[in-house]
C-alpha cells in the first residue's frame, strides 16, 4: 500500500454511539510525531467528567488536548473537542469556541466542525465519519468533498451504530470506506 499525498495539514474524525472503541484502536497504532493535527468530535453529554482526554493520554504518547477558546494548532497533537461547545477553525492557526443552538440535537456538532474545516483547509482536510445513531457529520462530509478535501466513512457493516456511516456512503461521494482496525495504518500513510 502506497503513501497517499504528504500535503494534509488536519485530519478530522467525528464519531457519536458506538465509536469510542474504533478511536480507541486507532489511537493505540498510530505512528508517533504525526506531520498533522487530529481533532476528535464526540457527541458527549452537556455536563460530562472531562475523563475522555485521561482515558485517550493512557494510549497514544502524543499530547492529547481538550480544547480551550482560542487553542493554537499545532502538529502531532490529537484535540478533542469539550462537550457542549461547537468547534470552528479561525484560520490554519487558530480554533474557537462556539455555544450557539444545537444542530442535529448535538453540540459539538459533527457538522459544524466538519464545515469550518473544509472552508479553512479545503483540500489539505481529511474527514473521517464513524459509527453514530443521526446524520450528523453527513452534511459536513459534502462540504469537505466540495471543497476538495478527502472523505472516509466507516464501514457501516462494522459500526456498533451504523446510522450515521449508512447515511454518509448512501449521500457522499466518499474516497474511501474503512474498517477500524485499518484506520490508523491509513492515518499514517498521509
Amino acid at each position: 500500500m502506497q503513501a497517499e499525498n504528504t500535503d494534509t495539514e488536519m485530519v478530522v474524525i467525528g464519531g457519536s454511539a458506538g465509536s469510542l472503541q474504533v478511536i480507541l484502536e486507532m489511537i493505540k497504532n498510530l505512528k508517533e510525531n504525526l506531520q498533522f493535527p487530529i481533532v476528535l468530535v464526540l457527541h458527549r453529554k452537556a455536563h460530562s467528567t472531562n475523563i475522555l482526554q485521561t482515558l485517550l493520554q493512557q494510549f497514544i504518547s502524543a499530547e492529547v488536548v481538550e480544547i480551550d477558546d482560542k487553542s493554537e494548532i499545532e502538529n502531532g497533537k490529537l484535540y478533542i473537542v469539550p462537550a457542549d461547545y461547537h468547534l470552528l477553525f479561525e484560520n490554519k492557526k487558530t480554533m474557537s469556541l462556539d455555544s450557539s443552538e444545537k444542530m442535529n440535537y448535538s453540540r459539538p456538532s459533527i457538522d459544524v466542525t466538519f464545515r469550518s474545516a473544509a472552508e479553512v483547509f479545503g483540500e489539505n482536510l481529511v474527514g473521517i465519519l464513524l459509527s453514530g445513531a443521526n446524520a450528523d457529520g453527513v452534511e459536513g462530509l459534502y462540504y469537505i468533498k466540495k471543497n476538495k478535501g478527502r472523505v472516509w466513512i466507516q464501514d457501516p457493516e462494522t459500526a456498533e451504530v451504523n446510522f450515521m456511516p449508512k447515511q454518509a456512503v448512501e449521500e457522499i461521494d466518499y474516497d474511501r470506506i474503512i474498517k477500524p482496525e485499518d484506520l490508523a495504518n491509513y492515518i499514517n500513510q498521509l
